[in-house]
């Protein structure tokens, strides 16, 4: 029997996915906390929501880069110490200048999570398991959303906005201190088995200490792939749709005339819904399909196409002032989302060139993060005075026409670029 330690890995990176996300959603939760005490409208409101992501997506090329070249193990280290400083340093804000300084250091250190997350499920698992390894850590931050809604909001309501944001720091830096003495790259792992390391070489991973000194493919060439391109459009629009039920799910339905406790609760429900159809829809569904011999491509372009046209669902919120109603539509938007999600954070280590992991993750995620700047400010401009989001469902919907497309006419067929040499 093969061991599992590369398992341990996959749960040691889902969880710091839900650690980032309970630093990322707090923000949302304190919306009206935060106008009582800065007294901010909605459109300054989106842009403190996007504030955290302009540095996240400033770093994801050269964080690609730096990834390839100094490994998961030491960026990680660096990156989970300094969002744990973030959180701190927003819960001692003194004014608005200040807490976006501090949502802009949390983009700094949160900026590697996905692709280094891309790049050591690459190196740790067979292409085989590689939906439901990545779906461990990319369903954790719909799990984040479900549970730290309503754990921070009841923090917030019993302590305060400022206790709230001090906690996910200390959450934070027990994170930093559990990745600091646990994660290793296979090739450094003294613990990894000889047959457990023959079985994930054996099925694609990329785990010799060689490999991981080539130089890669050129950024440039990288950049003007239409694969890579494609994959980048579809992942944007999934991108957009998810912050902007992030960021303003709890503001929508205190809309629609409910207090915050409720309105807290209405929330989690679709990210909760989420999270089964990750681990289940794009994770497991995924890879038991592939290992019964079904066309890896077809099965993935299925997933990923159909899970992105479910979430056109948003749609169905537009026509409803009843909160249940509209949690079934959104649920049925972010769970459809959520089973494509997985599958799309597997498609890097996929497609990439030999060593150029890092780098395709990295673009994959400079372009989720323009989602993930446009998509709050945008929405504060559509809700407006009167909290009216039937246009930023609208604007949604669009997007995810657009991604689907790239998907379709871009991505293609689910297979490594050639090398630049080949090509």
């Amino acid at each position: 029997m093969i061991p599992r330690r590369r398992w341990r890995i996959a749960v040691l990176l889902g969880i710091g996915v839900l650690v980032n996300y309970f630093d990322r959603v707090n923000v949302s939760v304190a919306h009206e906390a935060l106008h009582a005490e800065f007294g901010i409208s909605n459109v300054v409101f989106g842009y403190l929501l996007s504030a955290y992501s302009w540095s996240y997506a400033a770093l994801q090329l050269p964080m690609g880069v730096l990834l390839d070249r100094f490994g998961v193990h030491a960026i990680g280290r660096i990156a989970a110490f300094l969002w744990s400083v973030a959180s701190f340093a927003a819960a001692a804000a003194t004014g608005v200048r200040s807490f976006f300084g501090a949502r802009l250091l949390l983009g700094i250190g949160e900026a590697p999570t996905f692709p280094a997350n891309a790049k050591a499920i690459g190196m740790w698992f067979p292409r085989k398991e590689r939906s439901f390894a990545t779906s461990v850590f990319d369903a954790a931050a719909k799990f984040a959303s479900g549970i730290g809604v309503p754990l921070i909001g009841t923090v917030l309501i019993y302590f305060g906005w400022r206790l709230s944001f001090a906690l996910t720091g200390v959450i934070s830096f027990l994170y930093f201190a559990a990745f600091y003495f646990i994660y290793r790259d296979p090739k450094d792992d003294v613990q990894l088995s000889r047959a457990e390391r023959h079985y994930i070489e054996e099925g694609g991973a990329n785990v010799s200490a060689r490999a991981a000194k080539a130089p890669g493919a050129p950024l440039v060439y990288l950049l003007t792939n239409k694969k890579v391109i494609g994959l980048t459009l579809g992942f944007g629009a999934y991108n957009y749709c998810f912050y902007l039920f992030l960021t303003w799910l709890p503001s929508y339905f205190s809309a629609l005339h409910m207090n915050l406790q409720h309105s807290i609760l209405f929330t989690s429900v679709p990210w909760l819904f989420g999270t089964l159809t990750d681990l289940l829809v794009g994770g497991w569904m995924v890879d038991a399909l592939v290992r019964r011999g079904y066309r890896e491509t077809l099965v993935r372009q299925s997933v990923l196409v159909g899970g992105t046209v479910l979430g056109l669902a948003v749609a169905g919120a537009m026509f409803t002032r009843n909160p249940i109603v509209a949690a079934f539509w959104i649920s049925i938007s972010l769970g459809g989302l959520s089973a494509a999600a997985p599958v799309g954070w597997s498609i890097p280590s996929l497609i990439a060139p030999r060593n150029s992991v890092g780098k395709v993750g990295g673009i994959v995620n400079f372009g989720n993060q323009i989602s993930a700047i446009v998509a709050p400010i945008m929405t504060g401009y559509f809700a407006g005075p009167t909290n009216s989001f039937s246009r930023a469902f609208a604007a949604a919907s669009v997007v995810l026409l657009i991604g689907i497309a790239g998907y379709l006419f871009l991505l293609g067929k689910i297979e490594p670029v050639p090398e630049p040499a080949a090509a």
